[in-house]
């Protein structure tokens, strides 16, 4: 590319209006310099060397790999996930006719530099500055070629058509459906300190990886895909003893349907109290959103309950349609109830208090019990797991040891059958073979 060229370039970057966060980022800040630097009669040698060693090392540390060359795949994952007026218009589906061909504008610009991959521009620099030739490797890396998810797509499309300005249908389409920011990006949030919180590694358990409790899973199943297709969804509870999959359940769910739009949100039960604050930041959000509460039980004393009920159903205000709670517990009955509750005492309206204890997992409209495993269960966990492994053992070997693990070990459960596949498959791989 000749300086007139790039002078062309900067000046038609310098007029994005909706897609200007989209160059943002200290990497693309970076590449945008090392073009002004190009675009002078006599570049500083030492700066361009200088900004181009750090937009280097910046594309090194971008984690994201849309694209097989760098700077192509942080330009495109930067325009996925940026915030703007389009990407939000598109979620609440308000794109007004001004917005739409701005939009298609803008991304016409953004295509110029797509085009500079990484490569064309190590050439441009050993033209303009022939004392670096040699100097760097044009950052390229397949790695990120050929994964399944709804960004990778849209990412492949982009690379391969010849016009960005007919494509604000196709990021429109995505945003709608899977969020615009970090909605789009990540299906896993922890709500902390008023405020959600990416989690960027989620536990990633499939539907597949479970073994046993099919039946128990299968209503929580049907629910979530009523929730994605609009149709009227429940607030689910899932009880039991602990170890029987009631949490790896709902996270196996959010891994299943996250291509569809489904989005987990991690809330503490001591946090509760922060509900509405949670919920404003989640309502007219383009995806479905699972408000997951672990372990939810409430000793007497506790009151958060009360902010959850209100959610469940009973507040003045309607709540989000794009929101439902999925709980696990250990009790059937959430708040702790004892006997001398039932001593009326001097509470003229003793049974009133009792029942608005006992109301709050009543407005679950899906409740899943999930059975401590008898041993046919558990073996058959066991062996369901052991085979996922790859452990090869004779089935009559296998079920004698899983027995005596289960002997040794405090209470029978699909947790406790993992962790004997687990010291079972150590054991086997560091040769002694026996537990």
């Amino acid at each position: 590319m000749e300086r007139e060229g790039i002078s062309r370039l900067l000046l038609r970057v310098n007029g994005l209006a909706v897609l200007r966060g989209v160059l943002a980022s200290s990497v693309a800040r970076d590449f945008l310099e090392v073009l002004d630097l190009l675009a002078t009669e006599e570049p500083d040698q030492a700066a361009v060397a200088g900004t181009f060693g750090r937009l280097w090392e910046g594309l090194a540390l971008d984690r994201d790999r849309l694209l097989s060359d760098a700077w192509r795949s942080h330009l495109v994952g930067r325009l996925l996930d940026g915030e703007n007026a389009f990407s939000l218009g598109a979620e609440r589906g308000e794109i007004s006719p001004p917005l739409a061909e701005q939009t298609s504008r803008d991304l016409r610009t953004l295509q110029w530099l797509f085009d500079l991959e990484t490569g064309s521009l190590v050439r441009v620099v050993e033209d303009a500055v022939p004392g670096l030739k040699g100097v760097w490797v044009p950052w390229s890396d397949p790695g990120g070629q050929g994964l399944a998810s709804p960004r990778h797509a849209v990412a492949g499309k982009l690379a391969a058509v010849e016009d960005w300005g007919g494509c604000v249908g196709l990021l429109a389409e995505h945003f709608a459906r899977h969020g615009a920011g970090p909605f789009g990006r990540h299906r896993a949030f922890r709500w902390t300190e008023n405020r959600l919180q990416v989690v960027s590694d989620p536990d990633p358990v499939r539907l597949a990886d479970l073994v046993a409790y099919e039946r128990e899973r299968e209503p929580l199943i049907r629910n979530t895909e009523h929730f994605l297709a609009g149709l009227p969804a429940h607030h689910a509870l899932l009880y039991g003893q602990p170890g029987t999959g009631k949490s790896s359940t709902v996270k196996a769910v959010m891994n299943e349907y996250a291509g569809r739009g489904l989005r987990l949100v991690e809330v503490a039960k001591e946090d509760l109290g922060s509900l509405p604050r949670v919920l404003e930041a989640l309502r007219g959000r383009a995806p479905r959103f699972v408000i997951y509460v672990d372990d939810l039980s409430f000793e007497e004393h506790e009151v958060e309950y009360k902010t959850l009920k209100a959610l469940l159903e009973g507040s003045v205000e309607e709540p989000p349609e794009n929101v439902r709670v999925y709980a696990t517990s250990n009790r059937r009955n959430l708040i702790r109830e004892r006997f001398s509750d039932r001593d009326e005492g001097d509470d003229v309206h003793a049974r009133d208090t009792m029942q608005e204890k006992l109301s709050l997992s009543a407005r679950f409209g899906l409740r899943v019990t999930f059975p401590t495993p008898d041993q046919r269960r558990y073996l058959e966990i066991v062996s369901g797991l052991a085979r996922g492994r790859g452990i090869e053992m004779s089935e009559e070997e296998l079920e004698e040891r899983a027995i005596l693990w289960d002997r040794w070990h405090a209470g029978r459960s699909g947790r406790t059958a993992r962790q004997f596949v687990d010291e079972l498959e150590a054991e086997l791989a560091d040769g002694r073979g026996a537990l």
